[in-house]
């Protein structure tokens, strides 16, 4: 399978990680996935095959994600996108009532997960010249009262575009795909009026079908409704 490229996807067990390990194998990709739920990765490599690799493990632990980046290289023969994808929400929202310690885990999913992902893979990205993506939000690109998820995408947004800057020097590519509210696992409650997962798969595998002239630094999906 090494003639077919590889894309490495955290929070890859459900939601918008799962959609774009679905859409990544249909277009013809490897797909090496992690996140924290063994059980759910079992049945999502069931379901696509011998074109996934899953490895267990939680993207806040630096040492995990370079394991992880590593044994999906060495599985398929390189590496050709990582998606920086692992994300949650909080609880209790805003500052004055807000738990400090949910804060803390948010930054460690949000921000801190994020540039592991980075720092791990782009070793491999520049063998290949390759792409890496990062989920960002709506809620990053506008001001909403007190909100601490908001404003650690607005770190993810502005980081992606330091990344585009710099991956450019060398031949890589960097997109922020900034979704608006999606039914997802996300939410407590289903929102059935609002995007897929598949839908923010569908845009970031359009971010990586483009010609190696082009790169998107940033793609926006709103629901309609």
């Amino acid at each position: 399978m090494t003639d077919r490229k590889t894309l490495f996807i955290t929070g890859a067990s459900s939601g918008i990680g799962a959609a774009t390990a679905r859409a990544a194998v249909e277009a013809g990709w490897n797909v090496g996935l992690m996140a924290r739920s063994q059980e759910k990765l079992a049945k999502l490599h069931s379901e696509l095959g011998e074109a996934s690799h899953v490895i267990p493990g939680d993207a806040t632990d630096l040492a995990s994600q370079e394991e992880a980046i590593e044994e999906t290289a060495e599985r398929f023969g390189g590496l050709h996108a990582a998606f920086a994808n692992a994300g949650i929400g909080l609880d209790t929202p805003g500052t004055e009532n807000g738990d400090p310690e949910e804060w803390r885990k948010l930054i460690d999913v949000n921000i801190m997960a994020l540039l592991y992902t980075a720092r791990a893979s782009l070793p491999e990205l520049r063998k290949t010249r390759g792409h890496l993506v990062l989920t960002g939000s709506v809620a990053g690109k506008v001001h909403i009262p007190g909100s601490i998820y908001g404003a650690s995408k607005w770190f993810v947004h502005g980081y992606g575009g330091n990344m585009a800057q710099e991956m450019r020097e060398w031949g890589g590519r960097c997109t922020v795909v900034a979704p608006g509210m999606v039914d997802t696992p996300f939410f407590s409650v289903p929102k059935p009026d609002k995007l897929k997962a598949e839908d923010v798969a569908d845009a970031v595998m359009f971010a990586l079908h483009q010609p190696e002239r082009a790169n998107v630094p940033e793609l926006t999906v709103m629901p309609t409704g």
